[in-house]
């Protein structure tokens, strides 16, 4: 099977390049904080640079994960001879890179049911998932060097379009250590979230968002506050909104990002997910420079109102990285 490379540059808006250096500076910079106060509790091991997946930790080990560092998924089989040339090379590139990204290996044998969800026609193909969004890599044995390029281009849009700082390796850290530590800090912020909600009980969106902030600019990986935020959002967009209208200006401009925005805030508002998941994928193709751009970013945000555990929303994901390469 001849290798196919996939270009990353649907996912890098080249206009956009001030705001890029800016969060790739500021990703520099955490990551180098982190690695100067010796990495601590939340330091892993080079061993810890690959692991084995499957579907009932697929969430854990790489959805979440993805929201700190690019993962690089390996779909391999025992029978499969080009898997065994390229996976070696895989795992050498992880702890080579240091915790730029994380590669997950994935047994197509004993997990089925992920390959079919990534369309995976044959193996060894390689995929990556970065802040929940899954992007085809490669298909078929590559080269080192074309792997090297490949992976230099996903660590870059991780860290410009995400700010994603990757793990800090400490060689003297225990495999697995890191894994132990508990990923939200306990305690502090049960008061903000409980706030948030009854603000929202109340009808107080811009309380509740507030408060959702609050949490997020202490502890930006609070998952709970990160879905509250989106949902409050949300009904913050479509408060007010003429939905006749909406719906009018989105018939009318199927091209316009704005208006098919709105009329996806509605869609899933009503209750009808893929409608807006579809309406937003099919601006992707439409758009392009700032106008996709802005219509991926809300289709993500969106992904986090439905939560990444609705199938819905792993299918969405497929489509959309179709849709942008």
């Amino acid at each position: 099977m001849q290798p196919r490379n996939m270009s990353m540059s649907g996912v890098v808006d080249l206009a956009a390049v001030k705001a890029a250096q800016e969060a790739k500076a500021k990703a520099e910079q955490a990551r180098a904080e982190a690695a100067r106060q010796g990495g601590g509790a939340g330091a892993v091991s080079p061993a810890d640079l690959v692991i084995d997946v499957d579907e009932a930790g697929f969430e854990r080990d790489v959805l979440q994960r993805s929201a700190e560092v690019p993962v690089v998924i390996d779909f391999w089989a025992e029978w499969c001879q080009p898997c065994k040339q390229l996976s070696p090379v895989l795992e050498r590139l992880a702890v080579e890179y240091n915790g730029r990204f994380l590669l997950a290996k994935i047994d197509v044998d004993a997990n089925q049911m992920l390959m079919q969800q990534f369309g995976v026609q044959g193996i060894p193909a390689v995929f990556a998932v970065v802040a929940g969004q899954a992007l085809p890599l490669f298909q078929g044995a590559a080269g080192e060097a074309q792997i090297r390029e490949t992976l230099d281009q996903l660590v870059t849009v991780a860290e410009q379009r995400f700010g994603l700082t990757g793990l800090v390796v400490d060689p003297d850290a225990e495999p697995g250590g890191a894994q132990a530590a508990p990923a939200v800090p306990a305690g502090p912020y049960d008061a903000l979230l409980e706030a948030a909600v009854q603000a929202l009980d109340a009808g107080d969106l811009g309380g509740a968002v507030q408060a959702y902030k609050n949490v997020l600019s202490e502890d930006p990986t609070n998952s709970e506050a990160k879905l509250g935020l989106a949902q409050a959002e949300l009904l913050q967009r479509v408060q007010g909104a003429d939905p006749q209208q909406v719906r009018k200006d989105a018939a009318e401009k199927p091209g316009d990002a704005q208006a098919q925005i709105a009329a996806a805030d509605l869609d899933l508002v009503g209750g009808h997910v893929e409608d807006a998941f579809g309406r937003l994928i099919e601006t992707v193709r439409r758009t392009v420079g700032d106008d996709r751009d802005t219509v991926r970013l809300r289709l993500l945000e969106l992904f986090e109102v439905v939560g990444a555990e609705d199938p819905r929303v792993a299918a969405a994901r497929r489509a959309l990285a179709r849709a942008l390469f």
